[in-house]
């Protein structure tokens, strides 16, 4: 901890004589009027600062002209406004907002300026609303293939979802709008997510869990930051010592403010003492239980001071929006739509061609089949959804680029839609559409209808996945199987025409041991946003080629996967879900004692990742599983060559440099991968490590060299012996390719 507070004061000293401010040091460049402020305070307004004033802000003090805090829902929409002290529509008309592709989507493009663009454009539309602080990105690791919120997280790899991370936070915050970094820290599961224990060793914790973080705030100026529900060894993360004060603010430089998910604040003085600034919502730990500790003597007002200093000074670095400002305007603009179209474009994963796409031009009929061709993802489930202005769904894309090209479409919904679990009053009438179990066989009707379909198009497109109620927070799916009677549709509708291609609509991974022998070509589409089936459909019909990557590995089998190869996961004892217990109408009604003794009686079962940093591909590649598609997969329509590759290393970066040739007749894009081997260490390592990828733009027939940058510090590990980071020197194998199981060229280097 010396070394950390030493660092910190030269950079203070640095500051002084004139030298840059770090991305944190920039928020406390007006603590002097900030103190001028908080003395003028009395100590019930400084309270007031520490907790909700309504379910999305938290006050400020009107009397000093210190406006609200006002908080966003995300990360990938700004949510419509809400009632005051809930989560319903407040009704309005200008809060449809552009829907954004989600965090697995986003991930799959690989793209640092498409996620600079991403938060840009959600910082412009959050300043429309009068919105100050975003409650994302969302950066947690995908450890499971399972998890709920796979599709709103980023990768499985903590080099991709830092430098996503990071860009997102840059492009929020030069729009004036706060990012809130979420779920801090180890939050992989949605099971027992309110009191489950995280318990891991700390080499994996830094490598793997508190890369993205760490990338956002030091490099990135994340001015906010979301403690996660769960327990990391031990302690709920937040009142976690460890993350929050010694890593967070000691380590890292952190002078921004923290807010508590809702309902994840468990006490006064864990959370007072322990790093928390802000309680969502209520007041029943950080409101008059502060006020009556001081005057006992086990708080002091100036550790309220500090925790004010440090809301205010987010407060003074983003500007209020006046009232009369906000909400006068469509949230939703035409330049955010766009980068939406964008991020969907380069998103598209083509998984298999057997020359099936792009769409030839021999094929004057298609049969779309499948209810994922037609099924919004705006929203759905339980979590942030968007009030889209629009979305175009994949049929609509597809009609309106076949229309173009004179070819007919024709549509069967060819299986049950499994609704899960309903959030509102159940509709007055039956869906027939509607499954009543996720594993409900096909239902032959349908089947027929489809079949039929099939058996008179020239091309078959086949539209499979999940829904947004399979896929949802508060819960982890039981498995990553096809619902529905999914595959059994499919194999009959090869078996009516084999010129079939199926595009999976999902936000994780499914298990395509059935479907894969029966598609000739397949397309993971994802829950791409606003302009999703616009961007599709151009993918489909070789507008643009498809240039999407894995950003996280398609296990054959669930079991297969590290965290149920060692049996660490599904949790025993599974209960029920914080949030959804917590904002339950009879639950609402209850006493503070009542809904206390609720919460007591949740499991608290403990997760342990004794897989340790074999985390996704890591996983596969050390202990030669097979998987069905590799981490950083992704075909083309055209091929890429690559060059001899050549390695130089300095003591801060190795620097290797390629040629790639795009050998195909159209632009495309390439995402090239850099991995790292260590054939001679003593250090225990995964047999491959990602560290550093670009994507890159050819022409038909270009040749561009290519560079690519790994910092020395990207290469060390944390000794655990010495509690601190470490590098071990000696030889580097430098591997070169198109994914982690797709390796081109080949080279070694020293450090």
């Amino acid at each position: 901890m010396k070394k950390v507070f030493l660092f910190i004061a030269s950079a203070a000293v640095l500051a002084a004589c004139g030298g840059p401010l770090s991305p944190q040091d920039k928020l406390t460049v007006n603590d002097k009027k900030i103190n001028a402020i908080i003395a003028q305070m009395t100590l019930e307004e400084k309270v007031n600062m520490l907790h909700s004033k309504t379910n999305m802000s938290s006050a400020g003090v009107e009397r000093l002209g210190i406006a609200d805090m006002n908080y966003a829902d995300g990360p990938f929409g700004i949510r419509e406004e809400g009632v005051p002290n809930g989560f319903q529509s407040a009704g309005w008309t200008l809060d449809s907002a552009t829907y954004f592709p989600t965090g697995s989507a986003l991930a799959a493009t690989w793209s640092e300026e498409l996620a600079y663009k991403y938060g840009s454009g959600m910082g412009k539309e959050a300043r429309l609303r009068g919105k100050d602080v975003i409650l994302g990105p969302a950066v947690n690791i995908q450890r499971l293939p399972v998890g709920g919120r796979t599709y709103e997280y980023l990768s499985e790899d903590p080099i991709l979802s830092a430098a996503l991370a990071l860009e997102y936070t840059k492009g929020c915050q030069d729009e004036g709008t706060a990012v809130c970094i979420k779920h801090f820290a180890v939050n992989n599961q949605e099971t027992n997510r309110g009191s489950v224990d995280a318990q891991l060793d700390e080499r994996t914790l830094r490598e793997i869990y508190l890369k993205p973080f760490e990338r956002a705030i030091v490099e990135g100026g994340a001015m906010s930051v979301m403690p996660a529900y769960n327990k990391v060894n031990g302690d709920y993360c937040s009142e976690n010592e460890h993350l929050l004060n010694e890593i967070l603010r000691g380590e890292w430089g952190f002078k921004g403010f923290t807010v508590s998910d809702w309902g994840g604040t468990h006490s006064t003085m864990g959370a007072m003492l322990h790093g928390l600034n802000v309680q969502m919502t209520g007041s029943n730990y950080l409101g008059q239980p502060v006020i009556d500790s001081i005057a006992t003597g086990a708080l002091t007002e100036d550790l309220v001071d500090e925790k004010v200093r440090q809301i205010l000074r987010v407060r003074y670095a983003i500007e209020p929006v006046p009232a009369d400002v906000a909400n006068t305007v469509m949230t939703s603009q035409p330049e955010c739509q766009d980068i939406a179209l964008q991020v969907a474009q380069k998103s598209i994963v083509l998984l298999k061609n057997e020359g099936i796409l792009p769409v030839s031009k021999d094929v004057k009929k298609i049969a779309v089949i499948g209810q994922n061709a037609v099924l919004k993802t705006q929203s759905g489930g339980m979590g942030a959804g968007v009030k889209a202005l629009y979305e175009v769904t994949p049929l609509q894309g597809i009609q309106k680029r076949a229309a173009e090209a004179g070819v007919e479409i024709c549509y069967a919904p060819g299986y049950k839609n499994f609704p899960g679990r309903r959030w509102g009053p159940a509709p007055a009438k039956a869906n027939p559409l509607e499954a009543s179990a996720i594993d409900e066989p096909a239902d032959p009707a349908l089947l027929a209808e489809a079949v039929a379909l099939a058996k008179e198009a020239d091309l078959v497109i086949f539209f499979g996945g999940t829904n947004k109620s399979i896929e949802t927070e508060g819960s982890d799916r039981k498995d990553i199987k096809l619902p529905c009677g999914q595959e059994e549709l499919v194999q009959a509708l090869y078996a009516a025409n084999a010129n079939l291609a199926t595009v999976l609509i999902s936000g994780g991974p499914t298990d395509l041991q059935v479907l894969e022998p029966a598609s000739p070509a397949i397309v993971q589409g994802w829950w791409n946003g606003t302009e999703g089936g616009t961007a599709l459909a151009q993918v489909l019909f070789g507008d643009i080629a498809p240039s999407g990557k894995l950003p996280f590995t398609f296990p054959k089998q669930l079991e297969d996967s590290p965290a149920f190869a060692m049996g660490n996961f599904p949790d025993k004892n599974a209960g029920g879900d914080l949030f959804s217990l917590l904002y339950r109408p009879d639950v609402l009604k209850m006493s503070r004692e009542e809904r206390q003794k609720l919460i007591d009686a949740m499991p608290k079962p403990v997760s342990k990742y004794t897989e340790r940093f074999y985390v996704g591909y890591r996983w596969f590649d050390t202990k030669n599983v097979e998987p069905m598609y590799a981490f950083g997969h992704g075909l083309s329509y055209v091929n890429f060559a690559y060059g001899e590759a050549k390695a130089v290393a300095s003591k801060d970066a190795v620097k290797v440099t390629f040629t790639l040739k795009n050998e195909g007749g159209m632009p495309a894009d390439e995402v090239v991968q850099l991995y790292v081997s260590r054939p001679e260490a003593k250090v225990e390592w995964p047999v491959k490590e990602l560290k550093a990828f670009q994507r890159v733009s050819l022409a038909a027939g270009e040749t561009k060299t290519v560079t690519l940058t790994v910092p020395v510090k990207d290469l060390r590990y944390w000794n655990e012996t010495v509690n601190a980071w470490d590098l071990e020197h000696g030889k580097l194998q430098i591997l070169v390719g198109s994914a982690s199981d797709d390796i081109r060229v080949k080279t070694d280097v020293t450090i």
